[in-house]
């Protein structure tokens, strides 16, 4: 619950301190004092949006405190999530700059806007007249149902198989669109394939037949020299191979003398076998080359192949279109492989289907047994609250696919009069009316789930005399359970209070403030005679004000 208050430099208020109790806490003033300014600050703690208006002093910044008990709230994961330090009294607190800088502060710790408003929303619920909109809100309708049906868990697991169900739903239809794209693509692919498979390339065939080639085209010329080579190797007319062997013989002659001359002569006999040996191999090589048009035409046009596939798909070697026709062959295999794939997990998306549907009925079924607690009780508290022939219906419609809520959708219909049919709330309910009757809804959510801090700015705005008692009663019967601020106009529902706080602006220096302070018995009594009858107290009035506070 919130303990207390602090505020300073904002808007009308310079500095204030507010501590507040449990139970039902009546906030009053007159109109303008200052009460929404308090309901600001609020907001302030709660992450909403500031700027340097709210700054009454430009040169000083403007600080909101929120001190709140949560022993009660079950918030330990939040804290530790969130790497905070948990305290059983926790402070939210939030600083606007005069530069226009705002900082957020869970228990001293620097936090995002997102962080103070996900924990303060989990503290303090601010009910406006705006809020009463939401009433016919349906998916309000449909949480306020599976509150009090207690769903949570429930809706939890079916909103885990509806994520696992939608990626998977989402993953197959990608699947599918891009098998059809590629399937398109096949034929393309097919052919490509086809053309490179057909050419039956090898990886060295273009350095092998370009070589081939070149020999090819200048046969006559390598023919011509090998003849030169082997007629000076070996002309009847001089040969060199001849002279070798004459210088081999004179030598021979003289090694008997000169002992050097054994070596320079065995020298001579090697040089001598290696021209042999390579006057053998000219021979021979020359054998194998011949002048072959015919083969010329087939290197060439097997080249000729190979270059405008080359060109054709911007390649620059033989690997390189092997490696291409590698890649259409794998897409080909890809795109025939799709449908089983595509099969497989249509299977598996039945079964989470079928998962999904059993979770989605026993929702359902969960939901639908609500109905008649919320009808019941909201109506015997519209009963109380002078509106005896309402009535309240809630509508079931079972939707067509999954949603992140389940399959089912619920409306609340609702008339105030016996003689009107129900219809939907905004369309029926006036001012009044919604304030009773989000009074009757909040009453049953108390029943249902812990809540926190709740201030009712308003809350029976459209309602007086009997009414209002009976609306300060169900007030009073909820702050037993949560923590109440109650803003009102009304001295029957402030009288209900545990405790009583007034608004007022004072003058100071020539400037106007604001400020908020609990009032003594005293004087609450006379707060009150001054809400029945005005500023001039009577015997009357303040009779009137004893009465009610002891009603």
């Amino acid at each position: 619950m919130l303990t207390k208050l602090a505020v300073s430099n904002y808007a009308l208020i310079s500095n204030l301190e507010v501590g507040f109790h449990s139970g039902l806490n009546s906030v009053t003033g007159e109109t303008g004092a200052g009460k929404s300014i308090i309901l600001g600050a609020l907001g302030l703690i709660l992450g909403n949006r500031a700027d340097l208006l709210v700054l009454k002093n430009r040169n000083e910044k403007c600080v909101v405190e929120g001190f709140f008990e949560v022993a009660s709230y079950n918030l330990q994961p939040f804290f530790t999530e969130n790497d905070l330090d948990y305290d059983t009294l926790t402070i939210l607190r939030r600083e606007i700059t005069p530069s226009g800088k705002s900082r957020a502060f869970i228990n001293d710790t620097p936090v995002n806007l997102k962080t103070l408003r996900e924990l303060g929303l989990k503290l303090i619920d601010i009910h406006s007249q705006h809020q009463n909109l939401e009433l016919g809100n349906r998916q309000f309708q449909l949480n306020l149902v599976d509150t009090v049906a207690g769903t949570g868990k429930i809706l939890s697991d079916y909103r885990q198989l509806y994520k696992h169900f939608v990626s998977s739903r989402k993953t197959m239809d990608a699947l599918i669109e891009k098998s059809a794209k590629e399937r398109a693509d096949l034929d393309y692919w097919q052919f490509q394939y086809n053309q490179l498979d057909e050419a039956g390339l090898q990886e060295n065939e273009q350095e092998e037949l370009e070589a081939e080639l070149e020999q090819l085209t200048h046969s006559e010329e390598i023919k011509s020299a090998f003849a030169e080579v082997q007629k000076l190797f070996d002309d009847e007319r001089f040969s060199v191979i001849q002279q070798l062997k004459e210088s081999h013989k004179k030598l021979e002659s003289i090694q008997n003398y000169i002992a050097e001359v054994t070596s320079i002569n065995e020298r001579l006999q090697s040089c001598l076998l290696e021209l042999k040996d390579i006057l053998d191999e000219t021979e021979q090589l020359a054998e194998t080359v011949d002048h072959d048009p015919a083969r010329v035409e087939l290197v060439n046009d097997r080249l000729n192949v190979i270059y405008s596939l080359q060109q054709k798909h911007h390649a620059n070697s033989v690997r390189e279109l092997i490696e291409l026709k590698n890649s259409f062959g794998e897409r080909i295999s890809q795109v025939t492989g799709y449908e089983d794939e595509i099969l497989s997990m249509k299977a598996d998306l039945a079964k989470q289907k079928a998962k999904l549907e059993n979770k989605t009925q026993e929702l359902s079924a969960a939901r639908k047994k609500s109905f008649s607690k919320i009808e019941k009780a909201v109506l015997d508290d519209l009963r109380q609250l002078g509106m005896p022939k309402s009535k309240l219906e809630v509508i079931h419609e079972s939707l067509p696919d999954f949603t992140p809520n389940g399959k089912d959708a619920v409306s609340f219909l609702f008339s105030a009069n016996v003689d009107i049919p129900p219809a939907e709330i905004s369309k029926i309910a006036s001012g009044g009316e919604m304030s009773r009757l989000m009074l009757a809804i909040k009453n049953l959510l108390r029943t249902s789930m812990a809540l926190p801090t709740i201030v009712f700015d308003e809350i029976d705005s459209g309602v007086s005399g009997e009414i209002a008692l009976k609306m300060g009663n169900i007030l009073k019967a909820f702050s037993t359970t949560t923590q109440i601020i109650n803003i009102t106009h009304l001295p029957q529902v402030a009288a209900k209070g545990d405790s009583h706080f007034l608004v007022y602006k004072y003058e100071e220096k020539g400037k106007t403030f604001s400020s908020i302070r609990q009032l003594s018995e005293n004087e609450r009594v006379e707060e009150l005679a001054k809400m029945v009858g005005g500023e001039n107290l009577t015997d009357t009035t303040l009779k009137t004000a004893k009465e009610l506070m002891k009603n």
